[in-house]
């Protein structure tokens, strides 16, 4: 039976409700999964929430989903809906129904919490997806902010938008985790719908994909599948690294690849790396996928997330001073998804407390991730520091680029990355392009050797060093 919180706990936050609710659950999710367990299974999930706020209905894809989310989320997820809501609510699951008429049996489970945790408030966002295309039509070329990070991927997706099927087909774009990758794929999906309403556009995950072709060989319905996959104008899907040791996958996916080009139809796609660095994908796929035009994100600049900050604020109904948005910029810097976090929680303090948004109140709004920021040195963040120092990109952190140029501040960024943090060498190393921990060892042995011997090195590593540790 659920029981009543503390009241010293319940006062702590203020209550979320409707849409909001579930919206608020998913992005706290965001921040706290790795992006593959994200939007693997907690992003394709649809809640219903009950009008009386009791109860809220979570829709999964099919019983194998199911039995894996009751396992790995179900707690976490019924705590956040209580911990926003600010009363015990019944969480159940449930497999979509495959039409509106059939009733399935939720699995019900419960959670009390005996106190509330730190404060978060979200903010309902976001469109739900098309469902013939699965396109997000909030996510359009305008509410993307443009800045040299983004551009020439941003210029060459706006060129396949206006002229689909000729140059850079296919297009391959890749970098980190929430830097606009998907943004940039619905774009193109929703330009060339708005230009072209008749156009079968898709926009799926790699893993929806790796699903489709279980399910046509469970029942052999490759003739649908084929059908499906093979008429398109435009397919956008995320993520191909997860195609990784699926041969079956792979070999289906080749033949909708060919057969869509074929056809002159354009195929995007996203990755956390470039074509060349995919592990366990066949070399005739890595071929293909290298053939067109490959273009990297990089984390954003200051004045590109100082600008985010702006626009997304304004979005929201807000005014964010220039002070606040540079004060916030300097401090969450490793990606636009983190920026969107940090605004949220900004927003929600400042209309609970009824207060101007001042860089006081963005201080203290974010306590937690400046605390925690003190205390951490992400390597990624090290990455884009030496980056930003020594005037290269940060792809070239995980490329196979070797000029001295690059090579040498890669290796002073692996330094960093063992004295400054606790990642062992072997994760040094995946972090750095998929890199064998011995040559992570000789770039720390390398170093640590010439900072004793180079005046100038030395100073430049005193710089990064405090420059980091802030």
């Amino acid at each position: 039976m659920n029981q009543g919180l503390p009241s010293s706990a319940s006062s702590d936050l203020p209550p979320v409700f409707g849409d909001g609710l579930w919206q608020a659950c998913v992005d706290q999710l965001a921040q706290e999964l790795p992006e593959q367990q994200f939007n693997t299974w907690i992003k394709p999930l649809v809640a219903n929430v009950a009008p009386d706020f009791s109860k809220v209905v979570i829709f999964v894809g099919n019983r194998f989903k199911l039995d894996w989310i009751r396992a790995q989320y179900a707690n976490r997820v019924a705590g956040l809906l209580q911990k926003f809501h600010g009363q015990p609510i019944q969480v159940e699951l449930a497999i979509t129904p495959r039409e509106a008429s059939v009733r399935t049996k939720p699995v019900s489970y419960s959670h009390e919490l005996e106190a509330l945790p730190e404060s978060f408030v979200g903010l309902e966002e976001g469109i739900p997806a098309g469902p013939r295309t699965r396109l997000n039509t909030a996510l359009t070329f305008d509410s993307l902010v443009e800045g040299t990070a983004n551009r020439m991927a941003r210029a060459a997706a706006m060129h396949v938008a206006t002229m689909p099927g000729q140059l850079y087909n296919p297009l391959f774009i890749y970098g980190g985790v929430g830097l606009g990758k998907t943004h940039l794929m619905h774009a193109v999906g929703n330009k060339l719908l708005s230009e072209r309403p008749d156009a079968k556009v898709l926009y799926i995950h790699a893993e929806q994909f790796v699903s489709d072709v279980v399910k046509a060989y469970q029942r052999k319905t490759f003739d649908e599948f084929k059908e499906r996959y093979h008429s398109l104008d435009l397919l956008l899907i995320d993520d191909v690294q997860f195609f990784a040791n699926k041969e079956r996958t792979q070999e289906e996916f080749f033949n909708a690849f060919e057969a869509l080009l074929a056809k002159k139809s354009h195929i995007i796609m996203t990755s956390d790396t470039y074509p060349k660095g995919l592990t366990d994908i066949h070399e005739r796929l890595v071929s293909r996928f290298d053939a067109g035009l490959t273009v990297a994100i990089e984390p954003p600049e200051l004045e590109m997330r100082v600008a985010i900050l702006i626009t997304k604020s304004r979005a929201e109904g807000s005014e964010m001073p220039e002070e606040v948005a540079f004060f916030v910029a300097k401090n969450v810097r490793s990606n636009v998804r983190e920026l969107e976090g940090a605004l949220r929680k900004i927003l929600a303090y400042s209309r609970f407390n009824q207060k101007e948004i001042s860089i006081q109140l963005a201080r203290d709004a974010l306590r937690d991730l400046l605390s925690i920021q003190n205390r951490q040195i992400s390597v990624e963040n090290i990455q884009k520091t030496v980056a930003d120092y020594y005037k290269i990109k940060v792809a070239d952190m995980y490329s196979k680029k070797r000029p001295a140029s690059i090579a040498r501040p890669r290796q002073i960024a692996m330094y960093l990355a063992k004295e400054l943090t606790q990642k062992s060498l072997p994760e040094i190393g995946e972090l750095f392009g998929g890199r064998d921990h011995t040559t992570v060892l000789h770039a720390v042995r390398k170093i640590t050797a010439e900072r004793q011997q180079m005046a100038d090195l030395n100073q430049q590593l005193h710089v990064l060093e405090q420059t980091l540790k802030g």
